[in-house]
């Protein structure tokens, strides 16, 4: 049972988790086509450009409006559930995908810059419907807890990979591709809606939360090829019996239970810290962080491939040490690691006009933000939103550290352009002190939470 269930959840998450990172890199190449295609439409429509200001703050937008459209697909995800099931939601939500492929794709011929923000609001939109539920905590006892719960940040990377090796000049990254390149999401989308037929819904769901014993057990069937799954349905109602006398708190309850005022405070910390830390800016913006570093127009786009490379082996060297090194451990040493890296692209910045070979250290620490990342804060973060709280509370804190996530998201991604214009070099010095601050919290407040059970880390914060 264990093996077969976990096998679909890995495979929900690795499309759920790869159309996020392939979405969060891919606008990263062709930024200058997109800009250009922005002038084009404006010059047609109204008989001149843009100027510099109002152009980057409709590429921001673009960029930006992916978090707005994941924050409204995370809150929208229990009702989409309730309504139709884990199965149908995420059916019906890969469907949006396909639509937001067809506004990006077509944005061009259309000559329709909205298009282009319309389907990158959509495919948020899936993301945070489908992410979120990729989160999700095994028992206590098991000693995959941290190794699955880290898999879903090894899917983001490889999206990320993805969209940076497909931006490369000799494939997408040319300017007559880009709509093309944008509309890629479909492909994953359309494997993932006709492998998601190929399986019943949850037998968990249909027993505990529709009490359909008959579809339950006719799912186990499938899921197990055994025709006895008696054993299973009844420890399954056993969960139900015990969730039915279980009070679920509300987001407002959850901020107003002083009994988990520092659990929800490390939620808040570690989930906004995540995303303040400068990673999206990083991701969304790479191409012309290495430009501003002095990188040859012509090696940027193999640049970003090989940073895309090393994040996906960060992401696997913290996937297999988790559960031997700990959850604290990995976050602090990734927020560290950040901050360091993040004033040291201060430091080279200012100094490569002076020392020509600091760009390569440019490089090298925008290389040390992503591993850092990758191998703590990356999946950490929500993992430890799953163990820091009861079922009770733990739907509630979700939603908190979720909507918190995919605000700073946006933040990030919208103010990062104007952020570089006004403070230059020094910018990266912000993300340095919130990966600082935060590895700080994370020392002096939160315990380790491996083998742990809910109730051992309710005392400890008691």
């Amino acid at each position: 049972l264990t093996f077969s269930l976990l096998s679909v959840t890995l495979l929900v998450s690795f499309g759920s988790s790869m159309l996020y990172g392939y979405n969060l890199a891919v606008v990263n190449s062709p930024a200058e086509h997109i800009k250009a295609f922005y002038n084009a439409t404006w010059s047609q429509r109204y008989g001149h450009g843009l100027a510099p200001g109002p152009l980057t703050l409709l590429y921001a937008l673009t960029v930006s409006i992916f978090a707005l459209g994941g924050l409204g697909g995370s809150l929208l995800v229990g009702v989409l559930v309730e309504r139709y099931g884990r199965n149908g939601a995420l059916s019906r939500s890969a469907l949006l995908v396909l639509l937001a492929g067809g506004f990006m794709g077509f944005s061009r011929e259309l000559g329709s810059p909205e298009m282009v923000i319309i389907g990158r609001s959509i495919t948020g939109l899936h993301s945070g419907g489908c992410f979120l539920g990729c989160a999700q905590p095994l028992p206590h006892g098991s000693n995959l807890r941290g190794f699955l719960g880290l898999m879903p940040s090894i899917f983001i990377c490889l999206g990320v990979f993805s969209a940076q090796v497909l931006g490369l000049p000799e494939l997408l990254g040319k300017d007559r591709f880009w709509p093309l390149f944008l509309s890629v999401v479909v492909v994953p989308a359309s494997l993932q809606l006709l492998l998601l037929h190929c399986f019943p819904e949850s037998p968990r769901y249909l027993l505990i939360e529709r009490n359909d014993v008959s579809g339950a057990t006719k799912a186990l069937h499938r899921f197990l090829g055994t025709p006895d799954v008696q054993d299973v349905i009844e420890e399954m109602k056993e969960e139900q019996q015990s969730l039915s006398c279980m009070e679920m708190v509300s987001v407002w309850q959850l901020l107003r239970d002083r009994s988990v005022r520092w659990q929800t405070l490390s939620v808040v910390v570690v989930n906004a810290g995540m995303q303040l830390s400068g990673i999206d800016a990083i991701w969304f913006y790479t191409n012309t962080i290495f430009e501003n570093a002095g990188i040859p127009v012509s090696q940027i786009p193999y640049t970003t491939m090989g940073t895309g490379a090393i994040e996906v082996l960060a992401g696997l060297i913290g996937c297999f040490t988790i559960e031997r090194v700990g959850r604290r451990p990995l976050i602090i040493t990734g927020f560290c690691a950040m901050g360091v890296c993040s004033a040291g692209i201060t430091i080279s910045l200012l100094l490569q006009a002076t020392l020509p070979w600091m760009r390569y250290v440019s490089v090298a620490c925008v290389v040390g933000i992503i591993a850092g990342f990758c191998m703590g804060p990356a999946g950490v973060p929500f993992l430890m939103t799953a163990e820091l709280f009861t079922q009770s509370h733990r739907p509630a804190a979700y939603i908190v550290g979720g909507s918190l996530n995919w605000l700073c998201n946006f933040t990030i991604g919208f103010i990062f352009p104007f952020l570089q214009m006004s403070a230059g070099a020094f910018c990266y010095l912000v993300f340095c002190g919130v990966c600082l601050l935060v590895a700080l919290y994370v020392y002096l407040v939160i315990p380790e939470t491996r083998n742990k059970t809910f109730m051992e880390i309710s005392h400890v914060f008691a």
